[in-house]
Formats: structure tokens, C-alpha cells, sequence
């Protein structure tokens, strides 16, 4: 039986909420600036609404979120935030990593885990509103969803990533226990494996580690967001080559920076002897949402 699992992206959660002047200090300053001028007009509610809306209607089995709900993690962002996920799905049918913005200053951890931990709790996590821990593993269906963050504070205009050493030793062992189940491995993360030179001030700076760590546990796949771009790259494994795929921001009005708001569905059939997955990109063409690319990415 197929499994659909549906990926969204970077929704960058409008409108964005008056801040008070004391929260506009440091990195968020420019960052308010930068929404004001520009980026308040590329993510665009009504657009979000139609991809989401096209999302619920292909019902998909699960849904993953790779970060950037919010903008400068102004506290009265969160709860918005919250609500728009809780509308998206439960948080048994929703899994949730965070991104660079939802941690674009260091006193916004509370306030994420504090409105989001439901969504990004690990199967085996201890109960507790607060409770939280990275990396998890959810298990749906066939899949395997295993949880980095690479979430944390940059400065001014940077928005880099980092996984850290505390989290690579755990994930490799969650990657083995899910071989040893039989499980279909999709690792989340919000920032790509890889980056090009000219993402430097944008890139994962641990990514060499995250890369030797999927060669030598290995996953069956990759997903991520952040470059807001639909671009899938291979990555070393221990017995074959591992797709990483990102989408675009699944909130943003053509002609943006990027490619237009979407979303992918992975459908993945068969078993450990010989997985198949197929990606089905979707996203704005016009007003409307319709197919754009679908490609194979693993049939053994």
C-alpha cells in the first residue's frame, strides 16, 4: 500500500504582528526593515491559503514542515503560528522541524517549545507540555520521520544552520534502529545538506558532519526548505546515493525572488528488499495549483 507523505516549507507567517520598540533591537531591527520593504509583499497569506487548500486535497497520510513559520520571532508570533499548524493537522498527522527564523534571536527557544513542542515530539518522548528533544523519530505507517534541528541565532544578515555534536551521535543510532525495523528513513531538517559559495552567509555550517553521518548510517530520504527553491541533490550513502529535496516557500507570489509557492508528495511503496519512491511537486501556476514535476527517486 502506498504511503503519501506531503512536505511544506517556509510559510513565513503573515501578518506580521506590531512589534513594541524595545523587541526592535539587534538582528530584528533589520529584519523588520527587510519584511517592510520587501518580504511582506512575496509571502502572502491568500497564497499560502491556496496551497494549503490544494494540500488537503490530495490527503496526504502525513505532513512534515521544515521551519520558518514566523519571521523575527516576536513573541506574538508563536501563538498565531500555533494555530495555523493545529488548522493544518494534528499534531499526530503533522511533524514539525523548526528554521533559522524561528529562531532569529536566542530568547525565542521558550517561546517555540512552549507553543510547538505537540509537533515536534519524538514517539518514545516522556509526556509533558514541555518536553522536547532533537533528534526525534516518529514512526508512520512505513516511515521512519527522524527530526534535526538546525535551528539557532545568526547575525545580522546571516541566517546559517547548525546541527551540533549533540545531536549527530543520536541520529546516527536512530538511523540504525529504524534500518533494523524495516523502516523507510526521511530525515527533516530545515537547512540543505549542501550549499553552494554563494550561500555561505545562509549555509549549514556543520554540514560536512550531517553528510558523514548520512554516509555511514545511511536514509532513504532527505527533505529540507530554507533556499526556498525546488532542487534535489545526492548525498553518499553507505550502499547507495541518497536524495535531499527542498521545496520552495509554500508562501510566495510569483514574481518573487524564488520559484513560486508549492509543495512536494512523496509516495513510497514496497519494502527494505526494494523501496520506490516517487515525488510529485505541486505548486502556483497563475491562481491556480497544479502538478510540475514528477520524478522517481528511488525504484530497487
Amino acid at each position: 500500500m502506498t504511503f503519501t507523505l506531503a512536505h511544506l516549507s517556509d510559510p513565513h507567517l503573515g501578518p506580521l504582528p506590531k512589534p513594541r520598540l524595545a523587541e526592535l533591537i539587534g538582528k530584528r531591527a533589520t529584519g523588520y526593515v527587510n519584511w517592510r520593504r520587501r518580504r511582506e509583499a512575496i509571502h502572502r497569506p491568500d497564497v499560502l491559503a491556496r496551497v494549503v487548500t490544494d494540500l488537503k486535497h490530495q490527503a496526504p497520510d502525513h505532513i512534515a514542515v521544515t521551519g520558518d513559520l514566523v519571521n523575527l520571532a516576536l513573541p506574538a508570533e508563536y501563538a498565531p503560528a500555533r494555530a495555523w499548524l493545529d488548522a493544518l493537522g494534528s499534531a499526530s498527522d503533522v511533524t514539525l522541524v523548526p528554521g533559522n527564523h524561528d529562531a532569529y534571536v536566542a530568547r525565542a527557544t521558550a517561546h517555540r517549545h512552549l507553543h510547538w513542542t505537540p509537533y515536534m515530539r519524538g514517539d518514545d518522548a516522556a509526556p509533558g507540555a514541555h518536553d522536547f528533544e532533537f533528534p526525534f523519530l516518529r514512526r508512520r505507517g512505513p516511515l521512519a520521520l527522524i527530526g534535526v534541528s538546525s535551528a539557532v541565532p545568526s547575525p545580522p544578515l546571516m541566517a546559517i544552520g547548525r546541527v551540533g555534536g549533540w545531536q549527530l551521535e543520536p541520529l546516527g543510532r536512530l538511523l540504525d534502529a529504524a534500518r533494523m525495523e524495516g523502516l523507510f528513513r526521511v530525515v527533516l531538517i530545515h537547512h540543505p545538506p549542501t550549499s553552494k559559495r554563494s550561500h555561505y552567509l545562509k549555509r549549514l555550517v556543520d554540514g560536512a558532519r550531517f553528510r558523514d553521518i548520512l554516509a555511514r548510517h545511511g536514509a532513504e530520504l532527505v527533505i529540507h526548505g530554507h533556499n526556498h527553491r525546488h532542487q534535489t541533490v545526492w548525498l553518499d550513502g553507505p550502499t547507495a546515493r541518497i536524495p535531499a529535496v527542498g521545496v520552495p516557500s509554500a508562501s510566495e507570489t510569483p514574481p518573487g525572488e524564488h520559484d513560486p509557492a508549492g509543495y512536494n508528495l512523496y509516495r513510497i511503496d514496497g519494502g527494505p528488499d526494494g523501496w520506490r519512491c516517487e515525488v510529485v511537486s505541486r505548486g502556483l501556476v497563475g491562481s491556480d495549483v497544479v502538478e510540475t514535476r514528477r520524478e522517481v527517486l528511488a525504484d530497487n
